[in-house]
């Protein structure tokens, strides 16, 4: 091959690879406008009709009734009820084998000093007659009689040291289990609350309350184990507690409650009456809430002015008071919403996904 035609080739080459490296930079261009365009042409799909922003900050939705069956979007009216305030604190169930321990060692020591003192009755009789015969004529030696006064002493300091073991035990049993408890534990005839909790039909519960509480007999406190389902347990007040919770700081209480399902060593949540009347409210559904934002919000139904329409407008509500142990449970409300107030209970995140959505397609066309 000349030099000539090598030269050429090469020309060649280099023009066609130049046009190829021209080819993809303006077919790049031509691709990414066509691209965009396509983009901007496409409409975000959303199931909102309408979107409005003039209540207090909430957003308005305005959803046509064929979109919300399609969506599976139910709705449920909230219900009047009452609430009485409560203080929340926690507690234990006491395990009462130390009180029983110390109740049977005190019972113990108040039998034996009943026998120390039946037989210083009978000492002290002895050591009379031996007196009386002593003094007529030495009928009766005087070492006889001092043996006699000797065995009186014993059983008096018998009596004496078992009277100090039985107050020492009571004194113990003050302190750790309080005045009351004390006192039905030290008597001989089982008290009715005593005798519950040692056949297991009722058990004593140990609850932390805040220090501002002042709890009674005729005061309701409501029990339930940690963790559990089921329903709360009703607890009477028993006495105040001298020993104090080593977690949590208040005043303690012993409560009596009945031993179904409550176990020694299980804790448990405690409400409290509290002496304020009952208010009334609603409760909001737990399943109407959708958390956005760290806040706490529901959808409300509402006829929207076009037929074949509803209007949703997402409100705040409170979580100020929560609601477990009623049907259905809840948030506690007490203003912003009345009895009948329709609430979505079932797709109420779908539309605060379809919300944002719709907040994004009017970003980006702005």
């Amino acid at each position: 091959m000349s030099r000539q035609a090598s030269i050429i080739i090469g020309l060649q080459a280099i023009i066609i690879v130049i046009l190829f490296w021209f080819l993809v930079f303006v077919g790049k261009d031509e691709y990414e406008e066509a691209n965009s365009e396509a983009e901007e042409g496409v409409e975000t799909r959303t199931l909102i009709a309408d979107n409005n922003n003039d209540n207090k900050g909430a957003a308005t939705l305005i959803l046509p009734t064929a979109s919300q069956l399609q969506s599976g979007i139910v709705t449920a009216k909230l219900q009047t009820t009452s609430h009485q305030s409560t203080t929340a604190s926690f507690g234990t169930v006491e395990a009462i084998d130390g009180l029983v321990e110390l109740r049977t060692r005190y019972l113990a020591a108040l039998a034996e000093g009943n026998v120390v003192r039946t037989a210083i009755a009978s000492a002290q009789q002895n050591v009379n007659r031996l007196t009386l015969l002593n003094q007529d004529d030495k009928n009766v030696s005087d070492r006889v009689l001092q043996e006699a006064e000797a065995a009186l002493k014993n059983d008096q300091a018998k009596l004496a040291a078992s009277t100090t073991l039985a107050n020492g035990i009571r004194d113990g049993m003050r302190q750790q289990w309080g005045t009351t408890l004390a006192n039905m534990a030290t008597q001989t005839a089982t008290n009715n609350v005593l005798q519950q909790l040692l056949q297991y039909r009722t058990v004593l519960l140990k609850v932390t309350l805040p220090f501002d509480a002042t709890p009674s007999k005729n005061t309701l406190l409501l029990v339930t184990a940690m963790g559990a389902q089921g329903q709360a347990i009703k607890a009477q007040l028993v006495s105040d507690a001298p020993q104090s919770d080593n977690t949590i700081q208040g005043k303690t209480y012993f409560y009596q409650a009945p031993a179904n399902n409550l176990r020694v060593g299980m804790r448990v949540t405690a409400n409290l009456d509290a002496p304020s009347k009952a208010v009334t409210g609603v409760i909001v559904p737990h399943v109407a809430v959708v958390w956005y934002a760290n806040q706490a919000w529901v959808y409300q139904k509402m006829t929207a002015e076009k037929q074949g329409e509803d209007k949703f407008i997402r409100r705040l509500i409170s979580t100020e008071i929560e609601i477990e142990n009623m049907q259905p449970n809840g948030w506690f409300n007490t203003t912003g919403f009345n009895a009948s107030d329709e609430l979505v209970i079932r797709g109420a995140q779908l539309l605060l996904s379809e919300e944002l959505k719709y907040q994004i397609k009017n970003e980006n066309e702005d």
